[in-house]
């Protein structure tokens, strides 16, 4: 981990229709790092996530990934404009809630297609690096298998390689769990928390409160698209200053 951001956020803003979701987002991610993003539902959190990816198109802000960045308000209509938006989506790595896989193609062959349809690379090396990449999240035995032969976790692990197989800068996790049934969350967050330690750079949309004490670094808080409360998880989950963070922590941990 070094002191320099990877991720860098100013002043994001975003609307659909009449509805503004995002109000002026800013924030940093240092290298190797783990932000995560908690929130009510319609807090922003996930558009946060998914215009770091440019699937979403802001009106307004900055969003930089390393030496890459793209200034929202300035971004040109056009061929030119999608140019810039798929530089900054090439640096990141997105694991959605539903695993999307294909369901005609083994595991080994959806961890392949990004790199070897989209990055053009050699299909031997794109296969070692897929086979590492399974081996990594336990999956290593399941290479030939197809999605249907796989249980709903181990699908959201070859999700994750998926991710991983693209060499992004970033790794991006959309509430990775919520689609799984309980007894299979574990292992999906296992991963994550494997990934987050060995240094790759992560920022998570999760509910998952006690994962996320135990994975992040930085906490961001949203509610009404902007952060209420950002700090570490000391801070912001064990003992946060603002009353709309304590109100959504116990309605979380203590549903009843």
């Amino acid at each position: 981990m070094t002191d320099t951001p990877r991720i860098r956020v100013r002043g994001l803003e975003k609307s659909f229709g009449d509805q503004k979701v995002l109000r002026g987002i800013d924030f940093e991610s240092l290298s190797g790092t783990s932000t995560v993003l908690l929130g009510p539902s319609g807090s922003g959190k996930t558009t946060v996530l998914r215009s770091l990816n440019a699937l979403e198109i802001p009106e307004r802000g900055v969003i930089g990934i390393d030496d890459v960045e793209v200034d929202f308000a300035q971004l040109p209509s056009g061929r030119t404009g999608r140019k810039e938006a798929s530089r900054l989506r090439a640096q990141s790595g997105m694991v959605f809630q539903a695993h999307n896989l294909f369901p005609h193609r083994t595991v080994l062959e959806n961890v392949i297609e990004g790199p070897v349809l989209a990055q053009k690379r050699p299909r031997e090396e794109a296969v070692a690096d897929a086979r590492a990449l399974l081996d990594q999240v336990g999956l290593g035995e399941r290479a030939d298998a197809y999605p249907s032969q796989l249980s709903g976790g181990q699908q959201q692990r070859v999700g994750i390689a998926r991710a991983l197989a693209l060499k992004p800068r970033v790794v991006l996790f959309d509430e990775p769990t919520s689609a799984l049934d309980p007894e299979l969350v574990g292992e999906v967050l296992a991963v994550i928390k494997d990934l987050a330690s060995s240094g790759w750079t992560t920022v998570i949309v999760t509910h998952e409160i006690r994962f996320a004490e135990q994975v992040a670094d930085q906490v961001l808080f949203l509610d009404g698209g902007v952060i209420v409360e950002r700090g570490t998880s000391a801070q912001v989950i064990g003992d946060p200053t603002e009353e709309r963070t304590r109100k959504f922590l116990r309605r979380i941990t203590h549903p009843a």
